[in-house]
């Protein structure tokens, strides 16, 4: 079996995600061990008696990108998520797009955007993006839709709309987000629901996106945007101000969790 070193950097080279288990007390101090995607152990091994608890909590908090330290007693141990990078569709190169994809590279995102105008669809518009000109339902094969992907629709356009949905309702993406009012939205669902996705389906459909901030400018709606991505993404947080919330500001596990 390979060191912990050489696991991590290999879930990282396949940009996959992974979890490194470090015990920081009880008898097997000092010990790591790497867990792939699946958790299993690709780098050392779990205690019996606690590995079954150890890799269920690992892959929730692996799938919430977030790192703990936990207690199973004897033993307390400190888990890390390992996450690739994180890749983001926006389908509409408008001005709401072209913030939120700045935005988004600043945070650490891949960013794919997709218009059927290539006199809006430029490089020069979205210097840190890559940019597909075409009909989605022509070029949508050309983006990875799986479990690190994020989609963004600013396009009103019905034809830039529905084959992405589509896609995208069939795969594992993690987040789903379409630009327009309450009544697009409404009109939105009519049209998934006739092309036979269930209401389970369709609530996977953040409409109209983002947090009410009361964004009015681009960057603002972006920032709207991203937010709730966050929210999304770390599993938690309420979308209320941070003043006058009791407790820790980041989120500690419990006895009862």
């Amino acid at each position: 079996m390979v060191s912990p070193l050489e696991a991590v950097q290999g879930i990282l080279d396949r940009e996959e995600y992974g979890s490194v288990v470090t015990f920081v007390n009880g008898p097997d101090l000092g010990a790591k061990v790497v867990l792939d995607s699946a958790g299993k152990p690709v780098s050392g091994s779990l205690p019996t008696d606690v590995a079954a608890h150890v890799t269920a909590d690992a892959l929730v908090l692996m799938d919430h990108e977030q790192h703990r330290a936990m207690e199973y007693p004897p033993h307390e141990v400190f888990i890390e998520s390992l996450a690739p990078p994180q890749e983001m569709l926006i389908v509409g190169a408008v001005h709401i797009g072209q913030a939120l994809a700045s935005f988004a590279g600043q945070m650490g995102y891949r960013v794919t955007v997709i218009d059927s105008r290539g006199a809006f669809a430029t490089p020069e518009r979205f210097p840190t993006a890559r940019v597909l000109v075409g009909w989605p339902e022509n070029v949508i094969d050309q983006v990875g839709l799986d479990r690190r992907t994020w989609v963004v629709i600013l396009s009103h356009d019905q034809r830039h709309e529905d084959p992405v949905l589509e896609a995208a309702l069939k795969s594992p993406v993690r987040y789903i987000g379409c630009m327009g009012s309450r009544r697009t939205q409404d009109l939105r669902v009519g049209r998934l629901l006739e092309m036979g996705f269930s209401d389970d389906d369709i609530a996977r459909v953040r409409g109209p996106v983002g947090l009410d901030i009361g964004a009015e400018s681009p960057q603002e709606v972006a920032v709207s945007i991203l937010a709730e991505m966050t929210m999304v993404r770390y599993g938690h947080g309420t979308g209320l101000s941070l003043h006058g919330i009791e407790g820790r500001v980041h989120k500690q596990r419990t006895e009862d969790e």
